[in-house]
């Protein structure tokens, strides 16, 4: 199942996503559903609509927090080495949140900002301290980010959170896929592209902590709460981006999240 987030006549709904691909008799629709796939039971409320009437949202806008993880990869290595530390946690604030569409805002403090394409874990409900062969019971999906950073603005004693706590540096989209197992989805093929020019590609399976490492770890460090967003790194390291281009994250079995870029407003 495919979970959006969507606007239609000034008013947002969560809703399933039906494409062609699936060979159903409703393609390239949005069922409308009625409640919060996060507070609750939901069911089909009822009105369909063409994808390309509606605007598409940030299929989840966190109540709570985004947890980066950090040097998790080594692009071009398909094979990750053997992790001799934990993983390296940072937070971005749910401000940096936006959804397809919308325009990254490059801040006028930085030459170096990047891109950064990955799979993002959303977590279903309230946990703590996961033993790893249980994390797939906390999973509610998995969508697609680009963790934007300004690079240049890296700080000793404080390397992630000037760098990457800009608003619009946490685009996700375009929907929640809920149906792929963990073994799939340690498995994904992840590429950027900026004006439709390939300029990063790797493989989830190039995680130095996988998915389940990652999710039983932050769980073990903090309460993760329903709709909480856990991004797994970019197995394909990161490219430059500037204003005025355009920017497509693909993630396999996923979708493309794709935003433009501005300078500073």
């Amino acid at each position: 199942m495919r979970i959006a987030r969507y606007a239609k006549d000034d008013s947002i709904h969560y809703g399933v996503v039906e494409l062609e691909a699936d060979g159903g008799s409703y393609p390239d629709t949005v069922s409308e559903l009625e409640g919060d796939p996060f507070a609750g039971p939901v069911h089909l409320a009822g009105p369909r609509h063409s994808l390309a009437d509606v605007r598409l949202l940030a299929p989840v806008l966190p109540r709570s927090k985004v947890i980066g993880i950090a040097k998790n990869s080594v692009p071009g290595q398909a094979d990750p080495p053997a992790p001799t530390e934990p993983p390296v946690i940072f937070l971005k604030p749910n401000t940096s949140v936006i959804g397809p569409d919308e325009a990254i805002q490059l801040p006028t403090l930085s030459s170096d900002t990047v891109l950064e394409a990955e799979l993002a874990v959303v977590i279903g409900r309230i946990c703590r301290a996961v033993p790893i062969e249980r994390v797939p019971e906390v999973i509610f999906g998995y969508t697609v980010t680009n963790d934007v950073t300004a690079r240049d603005l890296i700080q000793p004693g404080n390397p992630w959170g000037l760098a990457k706590a800009w608003d619009t540096f946490t685009p996700l989209g375009p929907w929640i896929v809920t149906h792929l197992s963990l073994e799939e989805a340690s498995n994904l093929g992840v590429e950027a592209k900026v004006d439709e020019h390939l300029v990063t590609q790797g493989r989830t399976k190039g995680l130095i902590h996988p998915i389940a490492e990652l999710v039983s770890f932050a769980s073990s460090v903090m309460t993760l709460l329903p709709g909480d967003v856990i991004l797994t790194a970019a197995p394909g390291g990161g490219a430059p981006i500037r204003a005025g281009q355009t920017v497509s994250i693909e993630v396999e079995e996923i979708g493309v999240l794709t935003n433009p870029v501005i300078g500073e407003v």
